[in-house]
């Protein structure tokens, strides 16, 4: 009997404990949950606020809040064309910089010609590092810079492992995607900070947000676009400067072509022309975007996504891709044997 009673009294400690412990964790559940809830609605005005809303009230003048002249880097092609385009349909007088004499003719005749707006370009191959720059600054003096938009990149071919990546590219991936915007932004700022009105925009890629097997000098290279945008917005938001991280996904350009039927889905990934209307209504709004509500929600996505999850679906994508490409490249190379 002393046992039985032994046994029912040890019985009611361990559930008393128990009973503390649920307790506990029921608050600890409840915590999480409500801060999961309540960032998933701020996340859900955030992408009203950024995307629908602007719609409803009238255009900011961007020459008016930042001043005249836009420079936009790369602007011949996808998102940097469209996105100049876009400013100059705003009254935002535009200065290309390129390596293709001919297109930037073309493209800034166009411009003119359509929006009825000052263009001017300069020739300059930022894959040439540091010599470029000393011509670009000294075209710039004395013009009124408003907005600068780096968005000259240099992508893989198709995703490949690193070892497999030629140095060249390597180089071009370090003096185009890192060097080229650091070197602009350095130019260009200081002027910026005297008249305290301008506004800096640096599109990186979403593959900024983790680790992405494949396009990894790529990936890191944007990361550290992302992180550059970031630093320099706390650094000089209190100077009147506004300086934004783009991290776009997938844009239906000429360099994504190998992407297949995600190239093809115009909700996944959008032309350049309707990435870059609704990415510039975001200026001024959020420091860091992806400048498209379809992308914001696959960015919402990955944020929450565990990393091992992310590197197992990106690892698969690319792998996929780049066997397609491989593919596709031994069929050319096969017809042109054949031609020849």
């Amino acid at each position: 009997m002393a046992a039985v009673d032994s046994f029912y009294l040890l019985y009611h400690e361990v559930a008393r404990s128990c009973s503390s412990y649920m307790e506990t964790l029921a608050l600890v559940g409840a915590w999480y949950t409500a801060r999961k809830s309540i960032g998933l609605l701020c996340d859900c005005y955030s992408l009203i606020r950024l995307y629908f809303i602007p719609r409803l009230v009238r255009r900011t003048d961007l020459s008016k809040q930042y001043g005249k002249w836009a420079i936009i880097t790369g602007g011949t092609d996808g998102i940097g064309k469209a996105y100049a385009e876009e400013l100059a349909s705003r009254g935002m007088n535009i200065i290309l910089i390129s390596r293709n004499r001919e297109k930037l003719e073309n493209v800034t005749q166009a411009i003119m010609k359509t929006y009825q707006v000052e263009a001017a370009f300069i020739v300059a191959d930022f894959s040439k590092g540091r010599e470029v720059y000393l011509p670009i600054q000294k075209t710039l003096s004395g013009i009124e810079i408003g907005i600068l938009v780096n968005n000259v990149g240099a992508f893989y071919d198709y995703p490949q492992y690193f070892t497999k990546i030629p140095e060249e590219k390597l180089w071009d991936i370090i003096n185009i995607n890192i060097t080229a915007a650091s070197m602009m932004v350095h130019m260009v700022l200081p002027r910026m900070v005297t008249r305290r009105k301008g506004a800096i925009v640096n599109i990186s890629s979403a593959s900024c947000c983790k680790p992405t097997p494949q396009v990894a000098a790529y990936s890191a290279s944007k990361a550290y676009l992302d992180h550059f945008s970031r630093a320099l917005q706390y650094e000089y938001a209190s100077k009147g400067i506004f300086v934004q991280s783009l991290t776009p996904f997938l844009v239906a350009t000429n360099k994504t072509t190998y992407h297949g039927f995600l190239y093809q889905n115009r909700w996944v990934a959008p032309s350049p022309e309707t990435y870059a209307y609704h990415a510039v209504s975001t200026l001024g709004v959020s420091a860091r975007t992806t400048g498209y509500w379809f992308h914001s929600i696959q960015f919402l996505v990955a944020r929450y996504m565990p990393e091992w999850l992310w590197v197992w679906v990106t690892q698969n994508v690319n792998t996929s891709l780049r066997q397609k490409a491989l593919s596709r490249t031994s069929v050319l190379s096969c017809g042109k044997e054949l031609k020849s």
